[in-house]
């Protein structure tokens, strides 16, 4: 052995005698060797999931590989970057990832036709910024929840800090850029707000539609936008809707963000749900079979996220099983409240319940009950709206979840809400985000 990478290289050839090929390729793509002290062998994972994960999960193994080849027992340390940085007297420069970040990235990204345009226009603004690429400047990338929007906007992240290391990225969501706002704007700190943003050569903003909420805080983005796409800096934006739908957004921030480059993400098909679960599957380290796998495509058909959320709850009950053993009956059981009826997710009337009477703020008792004060007509009318429109709840079931109304209230409820929707597009933005609210907690 010549070096501390051949070690490396024999502690991957037998990590591989008890792992799939699969595993040690997704887990240790990322895995460098640093040094070899006295009793530890030092490795750097930049990604720091990754690092978590091999930290909790595979440490053993390496350490046994170790023992294999030096005949002694050695620690194992797995250093990420800003550690890295301090082993070698160096302090890190760099802004702050969005937490959570590290294991979204474009490599796994699954791709299918639902997404494909979107992936393209995130990987080409993360590798080349909108400097003379006006058309693609802003990128808006809209769907619904759990699509896999944030992912594409932390791969842009990721990817763009790599490659351009000295620029200023800035991450925020919607609603955090009012609180910004309000913070320091009413303690008269607005100049530290524009620093913060319009200094940013990349700015990235998940979940734009929450900022059609708070008019002072449209016209402060309005010039922040417009002060940073002047100069040509990259402006990356998601939402749940497109902006022509976005009826409380003033209008010259609608026709902006209609201005660039606007892509959507829709439902994966099967393809792409089955190969987002081998994709899962691989990463958790569960060896599920192509039976398995198809059963779970087949039958978990929502979104990204709830694939996801299956995939996890699998691993969870096969760790407290303490069994590798996962058949479809045992997937099942693990699954059985993800799984599709008529093949969708529908939320329980409690639910849609449960996210109105929050909202104004009553409670859920005096909703179902006879009050009729009007915050709680107000919640009665819109709730029953929301079930009959997701799901396949008929008036009378619908007028049984509020203290056995009939169905002409019911009836009534329903027309009220569709007619206050079409003539009070403040209400109609009320309507779409409690939609979202509900679709986001399935």
């Amino acid at each position: 052995m010549n070096s501390y990478s051949d070690v490396w290289k024999l502690v991957l050839e037998r990590l591989r005698t008890k792992l799939s090929e699969t595993t040690v390729n997704t887990w240790f793509d990322e895995v460098d060797v640093v040094t070899m002290e006295d009793s530890a062998f030092v490795l750097h994972c930049g990604n720091t999931f990754k690092r978590d994960i091999i930290e909790t999960r595979f440490a053993k193994e390496i350490k046994s590989s170790l023992k294999d080849i030096f005949t002694a027992d050695l620690e194992v340390k797995i250093l990420d970057d800003d550690q890295l940085s301090a082993y070698h007297g160096v302090r890190p420069d760099r802004p702050d990832d969005p937490q959570g970040s590290d294991g979204f990235t474009f490599e796994t990204f699954v791709i299918g036709p639902q997404n494909k345009l979107a992936y393209a226009a995130a990987r080409a603004v993360a590798e080349s910024p909108a400097a003379g690429k006006k058309q693609r400047n802003p990128l808006l990338i809209y769907g619904d929840s759990g699509l896999g929007k944030t992912h594409l906007l932390y791969a842009i992240y990721n990817l763009h800090r790599k490659l351009f290391p000295e620029q200023k990225i800035v991450y925020i969501k919607g609603d955090d850029f009012i609180n910004d706002y309000v913070a320091l704007v009413r303690t008269q700190r607005g100049e530290e707000l524009r620093a913060k943003y319009r200094d940013a050569n990349l700015l990235l903003v998940d979940d734009i539609q929450f900022l059609s909420n708070t008019d002072h805080a449209q016209v402060e983005f309005f010039h922040t936008f417009n002060a940073l796409h002047e100069v040509g800096n990259q402006i990356v934006l998601t939402s749940d809707r497109p902006p022509q739908e976005m009826t409380m957004l003033h209008d010259r921030l609608r026709s902006r963000f209609m201005g660039g480059l606007m892509v959507d993400v829709k439902q994966p098909d099967y393809e792409t749900r089955l190969a987002i679960i081998k994709n899962r599957a691989a990463f958790l380290g569960l060896n599920l079979s192509e039976r398995n796998s198809i059963y779970i495509a087949e039958n978990v058909t929502s979104n990204v996220r709830q694939i996801e959320g299956a995939l996890n709850k699998i691993a969870a009950f096969r760790d407290l099983e303490v069994t590798d053993d996962m058949d479809e009956e045992a997937i099942s059981r693990a699954i059985e409240d993800m799984l599709k009826r008529d093949n969708d997710f529908i939320p329980s009337p409690a639910v849609i319940i449960r996210q109105v009477c929050k909202y104004y703020g009553v409670d859920e008792d005096t909703v179902r009950g006879k009050n009729q004060g009007r915050d709680a007509t107000n919640a009665r009318q819109v709730s029953m709206y929301l079930i009959r429109r997701m799901t396949p709840l008929s008036m009378e079931d619908i007028g049984k979840e509020f203290g056995d109304r009939d169905h002409s209230t019911v009836h009534y409820s329903l027309q009220k809400v569709e007619k206050q929707m079409r003539t009070d597009t403040a209400f109609a933005e009320t309507v779409k985000s409690l939609t979202t609210n509900i679709n986001a907690r399935q």
